[in-house]
């Protein structure tokens, strides 16, 4: 099929969403549009507990203990309706360990600040690691890296985060090489600016990121981002299932040459630079524009004994990664979490 550098206009609307979602208190969230087709809802009768399901199959556990969080973006349903608590004893029950916002209120049911936040997550075993925050925006007063830097660190410093983020994609400036060093720049500052506050700033990708430079189509973005960020101050998060969606549709360049690539081989070859990684699964469908229908982790072709057990294997990398279950438009958010922990609990390296 035919490649183009131009930005899709339904995933610029998803990019545009997922950016806003690192809002202040206050926020609500809406349904995201997703072009991926969700997951059917679980049938039959409930599957054991993550713990029960970790205790079987032979080999060490491909996840590393103390390392499941989920993106609570995908719980965002159960948060408006439910609250924060009933949610996080959820997350408790099915073996979770941490978890990643995107906002701090995502429409909870009843007002709650960062501190009655903080202790609800520490109540249930769970422990805050990141969160997603606007990169930019048009209103000054918007509550983004850009415009208000020292109040989005002062709130995951609240919170005690080690990350915070953005999944905003790097095209404040267009999409050539100059516009991707700008961004660069910019990324530089906000991590300079984490740093001194004891934390990591770090970006998670969708699919754009991996596609070619509207003024160089030899060039692929998201190696200008990974030269021109400072690995010091810059952290990536992969989002893996967008990651293969990119390998689909950037694997030719805009005249038609061929440019494969591997999302395992950017972080093999530069696994500090990736301490959080998004576990999203996608079933394999040519026909759809992004190659995969996104379905519940365990539900789909992206093989996760082979992408964890790589990253894992590495020397010293055992316990450096996070590794966040999410689902863009969940079928079942509930279902979603419990099945996907227990997929990813049940996973053993081979023998």
């Amino acid at each position: 099929m035919s490649r183009t550098h131009q930005p899709d206009p339904e995933l610029t609307h998803r990019l545009s969403r997922r950016g806003m979602l690192g809002v202040a208190a206050g926020a609500t969230v809406a349904a995201l549009l997703g072009a991926a087709a969700p997951a059917q809802a679980a049938t039959g009768t409930e599957a054991a507990t993550a713990t029960g399901a970790a205790g079987k199959g032979r080999g060490r556990p491909v996840l590393p203990p103390g390392r499941l969080g989920i993106q609570l973006y995908s719980l965002r349903d159960k948060v408006s309706t439910l609250g924060f608590a009933p949610v996080f004893a959820e997350l408790e029950k099915y073996g979770y360990d941490e978890v990643e916002f995107a906002g701090y209120t995502q429409g909870s049911a009843g007002p709650i600040t960062l501190a009655q936040l903080k202790r609800l997550a520490r109540d249930h075993g769970l422990t805050p690691i990141g969160s997603h925050v606007g990169y930019y925006a048009s209103d000054p007063n918007a509550y983004t890296f850009a415009q208000n830097l020292t109040k989005v660190l002062d709130d995951a410093q609240a919170l005690g985060l080690k990350h915070i983020g953005t999944a905003a994609g790097p095209f404040r400036y267009g999409m050539t090489v100059d516009a991707m060093k700008r961004a660069a720049h910019e990324f530089n500052t906000y991590g300079a600016a984490a740093r001194a506050r004891g934390m990591k700033f770090y970006q998670h990708n969708h699919s754009e990121e991996f596609s070619f430079a509207t003024d160089n189509p030899k060039v692929r973005l998201y190696d200008v981002l990974l030269r021109e960020t400072d690995p010091d101050l810059v952290f990536l998060e992969m989002d893996i299932f967008w990651a293969y969606v990119a390998q689909f549709r950037f694997s030719q360049r805009p005249d038609g040459t061929s440019a494969p690539f591997e999302p395992l081989d950017y972080v093999l070859r530069r696994p500090n630079r990736y301490p959080l990684f998004h576990v999203k699964d996608g079933e394999s469908d040519p026909s759809n524009p992004f190659g995969y229908r996104m379905v519940d982790v365990g539900d789909g072709d992206i093989d996760y004994q082979k992408f964890i057990s790589a990253v894992t294997r590495l020397k010293g990398h055992r316990l450096a990664h996070h590794w966040q279950a999410e689902h863009d438009n969940p079928a079942e958010s509930f279902t979603f979490a419990r099945r996907s922990s227990e997929h990813l609990h049940s996973l053993r390296e081979k023998c």
